[in-house]
């Protein structure tokens, strides 16, 4: 029997996700379908409850859901609750319970892909939106020093700084200090600027030679970020294919119960030319 299971968002056309679930359904030897629903913020709540008459077992979601998808889950994780966001849906007899993959997903591409030691970094992340809030927790568990969160709306990067109830090594500022706060160890860009091409425009900002640079998006979406990181001077600049694949392997091992081999996964996609947008 297959079962059923889809990425939601909105757009979705562009996703890798159905590849991914896909290649890792042929390793573990597991029959699923996994589909594209592209629903606006105000028709997600019907597409999710359409889905889960029709059978649906389970889901991911991306922008601009994540946040909304927290509050219509019966039950979340503790890695949910932290985040304040969903990315991953299982379907029970009692309701959706929701799940958070993104920041374990990023932090394993990081320090295990890449070799990249996270422990005491000065870390700047850019948004402060459902993909920022993802994997703020995660970097804090993984041991990086501070984190400064920056956004163009103050606020939403003070709630997000609140939520993560670490005074001392968090605070919020806003995009036009961002050249005024010094350098950083690790630079982390969570906004839509793939979505929004005048969205990234970042002021000059000091670089040292160890700071290192990641896009969540991939591909097309990640080109501006990397370009800006490799022009600036940061020694490594990393896009965000390696934290799309360990993410949807977290999602896999927690719909089927076996953890599937990402690094192959992420090689063959890595070879492809038409990597164009984020998850």
């Amino acid at each position: 029997m297959s079962h059923r299971y889809a990425l939601f968002g909105h757009p979705v056309a562009h996703s890798l996700s159905p590849r991914i679930h896909a290649a890792f359904a042929k390793q573990c030897g597991v029959a699923m379908e996994y589909a594209l629903i592209d629903a606006t913020p105000d028709d997600f709540s019907t597409a999710l409850e359409s889905f889960a008459r029709e059978g649906g077992a389970g889901g991911n979601v991306t922008v601009p859901h994540k946040q909304a998808a927290l509050a219509l889950c019966d039950h979340i994780s503790e890695r949910a609750r932290r985040c304040g966001a969903v990315n991953t849906l299982m379907r029970r007899d009692d309701g959706w319970f929701g799940d958070n993959t993104d920041g374990i997903g990023l932090v394993r591409d990081l320090t295990q892909r890449h070799r990249h030691d996270l422990r005491e970094r000065r870390t700047l992340l850019l948004g402060a939106g459902g993909a920022a809030a993802g994997i703020a927790p995660a970097l804090l568990d993984a041991g990086i020093g501070s984190l400064c969160i920056v956004n163009r709306t103050p606020t939403r990067a003070a709630d997000l700084a609140a939520t993560l109830a670490t005074p001392a090594r968090v605070q919020a500022r806003h995009w036009d200090e961002l050249g005024s706060l010094g350098a950083f160890d690790l630079i982390v860009n969570a906004t839509a600027a793939a979505l929004e091409p005048a969205a990234l425009d970042l002021p000059p900002m000091r670089i040292h030679a160890g700071t290192l640079a990641v896009d969540l998006g991939y591909g097309e979406a990640a080109v501006d970020f990397v370009t800006w990181a490799c022009r600036a001077g940061c020694a490594a600049a990393i896009d965000g294919l390696g934290m799309l694949v360990e993410q949807a392997a977290e999602a896999f091992s927690l719909w089927h119960g076996r953890r599937p081999a990402a690094d192959s996964v992420y090689a063959l996609l890595r070879c492809d030319r038409q990597l164009t947008a984020m998850d």
